[in-house]
């Protein structure tokens, strides 16, 4: 299994972003483990920001407080997070997370910087 994410980049204090994570090497695996996105920033450790649990319903980081949502195609085997009224301590690395069967699968980051 391979996780690629992208679709991180710069925004002002505010503004909306979308990250994609496109999974390879198994098929209709978005739906076949949990799945989600974890960030971390300067200093800190690495946190849940959101993911679909083992029976599908999703969970959110304290953090997120309604602003970012979690969406899958299984079509396309692809996580999504679509995040708005971001602020400057939502700048951090997302890295795409999945586990299945036991083993855990990280994507590389993809960075997020928040200007105010």
């Amino acid at each position: 299994v391979q996780l690629q994410a992208s679709g991180g980049g710069s925004v002002q204090a505010g503004g909306s972003l979308g990250l994609s994570c496109a999974a390879s090497g198994s098929r209709s695996i978005v739906v076949r483990g949990v799945m989600g996105w974890y960030r971390q920033a300067p200093g800190k450790q690495r946190e849940l920001v959101a993911k679909f649990t083992a029976d599908s319903s999703t969970l959110y980081g304290d953090f997120v407080k309604g602003r970012f949502t979690i969406s899958r195609d299984i079509r396309k085997n692809t996580l999504y997070l679509e995040m708005t009224g971001l602020n400057s301590e939502d700048t951090a690395v997302y890295y795409c997370y999945l586990h299945k069967s036991g083993v855990d699968y990280w994507g590389k980051g993809t960075q997020v910087t928040v200007s105010s």
